[in-house]
């Protein structure tokens, strides 16, 4: 697959304990774009947030480790790509009955390319 030029990055924001049919939804996410046949996802846990769901702050301090750290899935691909991926990440959400925030974004793609392995 080749990917350069003018491309859209989704970000989802979730919470780390937000399940799917008993699976993580951002496991859940990452394996439906890669179904989708998007170019990659990237799951980020962030240290400490908070959201729409929940006020209080959740965070991963040495004593104490949140059970609900923030989660960020982020998606880059054509904007045509992304575009029909974005139904099902809203279904996904409003299966799993969380909270979330989904934001796109244009971006240059500078490069996209796999490793080449020498044996």
């Amino acid at each position: 697959m080749k990917l350069s030029g003018e491309g859209t990055l989704v970000r989802i924001f979730i919470g780390e304990s937000d399940k799917l049919h008993h699976k993580s939804l951002f496991e859940a996410i990452v394996l439906a774009a890669r179904e989708h046949g998007t170019a990659g996802a990237t799951v980020v846990r962030g240290v400490q947030g908070f959201g729409a769901k929940s006020r209080a702050i959740h965070s991963a301090k040495l004593l104490r480790l949140s059970e609900d750290l923030p989660m960020v899935i982020e998606i880059v691909d054509t904007k045509e790509k992304i575009q029909s991926f974005l139904p099902i990440i809203h279904e996904m959400i409003e299966s799993s009955g969380s909270g979330a925030m989904v934001t796109l974004e244009k971006v240059d793609v500078i490069r996209y390319s796999h490793g080449i392995i020498e044996s």
